[in-house]
């Protein structure tokens, strides 16, 4: 019989898997240099956009406010999901360089993971910072201070962690022994788990239950927010008072709209959506993570006045 150490290396050797290959968008190969053309461009206007943002946030005292710090949060988290995942999408398409080591892959899905827990927690923090705001304006800085926005980041940043971290372990005891090869363009859990050869039941309800929990609760607690806001905007006393109280309210909504619309496709494709095409699934998933950091400077910009100000401004200083 074998001795003990001989199983223990045979164990880790088979749990330790070589690289894996990212085939990219499967059925549209010859087309990657050209896809990869748009997801370029819009990559590094999602770049430039939420840098932008966060020096104005820095640099401007008057936008050192608790909404802008959940906003600049947003960028950063923003900035981490899209680089996570485009720049090796854009190997991929351009370079052909297709092979990722698997402590790279578990970096890369924890990233993208973590990127997109925490934007639906901020997401949250900007309901409840809208709602205080509109229905507790004179209450608003005593509630939202320095010391409770610094305990809230931590918490939805810790929250978000502990929520992600599983999967990493959850797929470094799976056997890998048949195909490397990942259908998609980055690496991510259920995608990865697929191609193990043990029973990832685990896996794939950890994968599904805890993000559509996560979400589903984060969406109730930004919907009550908003209940009451609205509730509070009608019973303001003038027109005027309706239109201000909720156009400080709309470029959140517009994001929220844009965020979780795609997640709970792509959440529930991955579990329901057998018919889902494996081409749309993936083409999808590649717009979800660069699509919204673009988009949403760009909506804060347009429908925050403190922001769209401090933006002409800059770019009026630039060319004078």
């Amino acid at each position: 019989m074998p001795s003990a150490s001989a199983m223990i290396i045979f164990n880790l050797s088979s749990y330790n898997p070589g690289p894996f290959i990212l085939v990219g968008i499967p059925g549209l190969e010859q087309f990657h240099v050209w896809i990869g053309i748009p997801f370029c461009i819009i990559y590094i206007v999602a770049v430039v956009e939420n840098c932008i943002l966060l020096y104005l946030i820095v640099v401007e005292h008057s936008l050192h406010e608790p909404m802008f710090f959940f906003l600049s949060m947003l960028a950063m988290t923003d900035l981490i999901l899209s680089t996570a995942g485009v720049p090796k999408t854009l190997s991929i398409f351009w370079l052909g360089a297709r092979e990722i080591t698997f402590p790279g892959c578990l970096t890369q899905m924890f990233f993208l993971h973590y990127s997109f827990v925490l934007d639906s927690a901020i997401l949250m923090a900007m309901a409840f910072d809208r709602y205080v705001a509109i229905c507790s304006p004179l209450r608003y800085t005593t509630i939202l201070t320095p010391k409770t926005i610094i305990k809230s980041a931590m918490g939805i940043s810790f929250r978000s962690f502990c929520i992600t971290l599983p999967d990493v372990f959850l797929l470094t005891r799976l056997p890998f022994c048949r195909t490397h090869n990942i259908p998609h363009t980055y690496c991510e859990h259920i995608g990865v788990a697929r191609l193990a050869c043990a029973d990832i039941s685990i896996n794939i309800w950890y994968g599904f239950c805890v993000p559509i929990m996560t979400v589903i609760s984060d969406v109730i607690l930004i919907a009550v927010s908003y209940a009451l806001i609205l509730c509070a905007v009608f019973r303001l006393p003038s027109q005027d008072a309706h239109q201000k109280a909720l156009s400080t309210c709309g470029s959140h909504a517009c994001v929220i709209l844009m965020f979780y619309t795609p997640a709970f496709f792509s959440i529930l494709a991955h579990r329901f959506g057998h018919n889902v095409s494996c081409t749309f699934h993936i083409m999808f998933a590649n717009l979800y993570i660069v699509i919204p950091p673009a988009l949403n400077p760009m909506v804060y910009g347009v429908k925050t006045k403190q922001i769209r100000d401090k933006v002409i401004l800059l770019f009026s200083k630039g060319t004078g």
